[in-house]
């Protein structure tokens, strides 16, 4: 298993929590279940007793990691960080995405589901690249017509970075501009894909819009942040819970169908 290190504090609404890498995988994120039961408005006896009753549901090191019960180094990464409160404590319970989301099938209410949604959203799916400034699409692209001004190779440039595109819209869109290094006319049509919020989605189908955002976790409809694919992508949003912004995913025709296949059943 990866080595664990704390990557500072997160903050969810007005509650801050410990923010962990590693334990499942390289840089992908964790959350102790502590934190999780502060979130919650739970007491962590009753978190740790939801876990230990349904212990055949968590995969250890893929759902679960009981940092009292691993490795040297893990345990050694508790008493570094005070997570063992005495002498007494017995587990101190490490879940990533898929635990965490296997704990809130166990919970199950409304409330759950929509702090579910925030912590997917704006903590698991911030991906290291985001806070390395990695360069987007849009953004190497500048990079490469900046050095070099051919026009045949900026074209050539825009059609591996359409190729590489999973939005189709966008992809028409890069298409078109590369035709228009060559021609100097936009020879493909562009035609802007409709998109839809969770909200219009729930709107159409009857249901609620943290129905629809779960689902579509449910179905891994969502790229990593701040990407697209066919059936979305990330923009920004005033927080439900905060001033902040925070990414909101928007889906296209076919993430609208794939929801309402799934919501009919």
């Amino acid at each position: 298993m990866e080595a664990l290190k704390v990557i500072g504090q997160e903050k969810i609404g007005k509650i801050e929590f410990t923010g962990i890498e590693g334990g499942f995988g390289e840089g992908k994120k964790a959350m102790l279940v502590r934190d999780i039961a502060l979130i919650h408005g739970k007491e962590l006896r009753q978190i740790n007793q939801a876990i230990n009753m349904n212990q055949k549901r968590f995969k250890n090191g893929i759902d679960i990691v009981d940092l009292l019960n691993q490795s040297d180094g893990f345990r050694k990464f508790a008493e570094e960080n005070g997570l063992i409160g005495s002498n007494r404590t017995q587990h101190v319970y490490l879940l990533s995405e898929r635990g965490y989301a296997k704990l809130l099938k166990i919970m199950d209410d409304d409330k759950a589901w929509d702090i579910y949604d925030e912590l997917v959203d704006n903590y698991f799916n911030m991906r290291v690249a985001i806070k390395e400034n990695k360069p987007s699409l849009v953004q190497q692209e500048r990079l490469a017509i900046m050095k070099d001004n051919s026009a045949t190779r900026r074209a050539n440039m825009l059609y591996k970075i359409a190729m590489a595109t999973d939005s189709n819209s966008s992809k028409q869109q890069l298409l078109a501009r590369a035709a228009k290094e060559i021609t100097g006319e936009m020879v493909i049509p562009v035609m802007k894909e409709k998109e839809y919020s969770a909200t219009d989605i729930a709107k159409k189908l009857g249901t609620t819009a943290t129905m629809v955002g779960r689902t579509a976790n449910r179905l891994g409809l969502k790229a990593d942040q701040p990407g697209q694919n066919e059936y979305g992508r990330w923009t920004n949003s005033k927080s439900r819970y905060s001033d902040k912004e925070v990414p909101q995913w928007l889906y296209t025709e076919a993430g609208y169908k794939a929801i309402k296949k799934e919501v009919k059943k």
